[in-house]
């Protein structure tokens, strides 16, 4: 008797989804499917808008990584007006973004996955949310806290506000960074790295309690994208993309993020507003693959700061080599992420170039299209737009890490609801690894604010005919 599973909303992602599991007659996981539910239309509404004004717009797509749509505009603003930045605007937004990573990656660890991994995933779901944290863990939610607080004032000080700052603009930046400033970020530098050093060595602790989840939430081959540097270290704002195989085998490398094209394509289904990326050679759906932390860590030679290189070779000797396959350890690279942007952040508070005041470069519409990019923290970002010759939108595509991802999170849902689900009974264990899975993946759908705390959710499980086969509530 075959049946289905829905699980409406996804709790604790940045965005609603529901996921639908489907069970063919003998009761085994047939197909799976995470719906991204929303639609928002800004290919659509940014088209006739003067190019000047993306940066500002875009960052409206999302309220937790602003920064990267922000950078990743004014970079096809530059390629527009066909200009260098200067110096100093290239260090500032690259400052920006490490600052942006450290809070984005804050949030995913501690406010949303860390219930899980630091309570446990069959806790009591009344607790297994931040408040519980905070409740069994005061001490290390308050430095998760401070950590993801670092980040955001960091942004604050660059662009004026925490949230949505128009900072970049096409030809460089608004503003720099006094002296002062600088100084005072760099004295908070060692508590912020203290709690990820803590946090890492938490998470290594864990891996052996949950050698089940390690070994069912998306553990599979897969392709890997991203960017990296001239020299194969890790890279977050410049660079060319590199695809890899689930053995490390390079399959595209030195590829400008501007002829994206040329290796990806997209595809989109009647069930879900997010298109579904792929590597064009490989077509449709074979062509999947992944980005984001853990895509970075096995794109690069190494990361390029002393700390982080250390923890990323730790990491894949946990994993059991390199690349590494399984979705799980997104939240170990997250930590390294985290670990390696501070170091860099230190780098550049240091950086003699930042008391320059030459910031902007000027120039009017010197090219009709033109693409940017950039690391955000869920994975690598485009923006391709055309221009008339008065720098009037007449074409945006915009494509974003979760989309890349798609393929991945979905293949992710399948292969855990076949490890976890047993006969047609629902149980809180299996929700919660279901969506927790997906919670690997940081997904953000949507710039809307939402509560912290307990939402919504009614699962039912559904026969032939329409037959109420079980019911789940929360």
């Amino acid at each position: 008797m075959s049946s289905t599973i829905v699980i409406d909303p996804v709790t604790r992602i940045e965005g609603h989804a529901k996921i639908s599991i489907y069970l063919d007659q003998a009761g085994a996981v047939q197909d799976a499917r995470f719906h991204v539910t929303e639609f928002r239309g800004f290919e659509r509404f940014c088209v006739g808008r003067p190019f000047w004004e993306m940066p500002a717009i875009t960052a409206r797509i999302c309220g937790i990584c602003p920064v990267s749509h922000l950078l990743a505009s004014a970079r096809a603003g530059d390629a527009i007006l066909a200009v260098n930045i200067p110096p100093a605007a290239t260090l500032l937004r690259r400052l920006m973004n490490l600052a942006q990573i450290v809070q984005s990656h804050a949030l995913s660890f501690f406010h949303l996955s860390g219930p899980d991994l630091l309570l446990g995933f069959d806790a009591d779901p009344a607790a297994r949310n931040i408040f519980g944290l905070i409740a069994a863990e005061p001490e290390l939610a308050r430095a998760g806290i401070r950590l993801r607080q670092f980040g955001q004032e960091l942004i604050e000080q660059l662009g004026g506000r925490k949230i949505h700052p128009a900072w970049a603009v096409p030809g460089g930046v608004r503003s720099g960074l006094d002296a002062a400033t600088r100084a005072a970020f760099a004295a908070r530098l060692p508590e912020v790295r203290a709690t990820t050093l803590d946090a890492l060595s938490r998470l290594k602790a864990m891996l052996s309690r949950y050698a089940d989840e390690v070994a069912s939430f998306g553990a599979f081959p897969s392709l890997f994208l991203g960017l990296v540097a001239e020299d194969g270290t890790w890279e977050h704002y410049d660079g060319t993309l590199r695809v890899i195989d689930h053995e490390g085998g390079i399959l595209a490398d030195g590829v400008s993020p501007s002829d994206y094209q040329a290796i990806i394509a997209e595809a989109s289904e009647p069930w879900s507003y997010l298109k579904f990326p792929y590597y064009r050679p490989h077509g449709y759906p074979g062509g999947m693959y992944r980005v984001g932390p853990l895509a970075r860590l096995n794109l690069c030679r190494s990361f390029g700061t002393p700390l982080a290189d250390a923890e990323l070779l730790e990491m894949r000797q946990r994993a059991g080599g390199a690349p590494v396959t399984a979705s799980f350890f997104y939240h170990y690279a997250r930590l390294v992420e985290i670990l390696g942007a501070l170091e860099r952040i230190g780098e550049l508070l240091a950086h003699p170039e930042l008391d320059s005041t030459t910031l902007r470069a000027e120039a009017g519409v010197n090219c009709r299209e033109a693409v940017g990019w950039s690391e955000a923290p869920r994975g690598t970002l485009f923006h391709h737009y055309r221009v008339d010759p008065n720098g009037l939108i007449e074409y945006v595509n915009l494509i974003i890490a979760t989309g890349q991802n798609n393929l991945a999170m979905n293949r992710t849902v399948a292969q855990i609801a076949s490890r976890y689900l047993r006969g047609n009974q629902l149980d809180e264990g299996l929700l919660n690894r279901v969506e927790a899975g997906i919670r690997a993946y940081d997904p953000c759908l949507s710039c809307s604010t939402h509560a912290l705390g307990q939402m919504a959710l009614d699962v039912a499980l559904v026969g032939p005919g329409g037959a109420l086969l079980h019911r789940l509530t929360r």
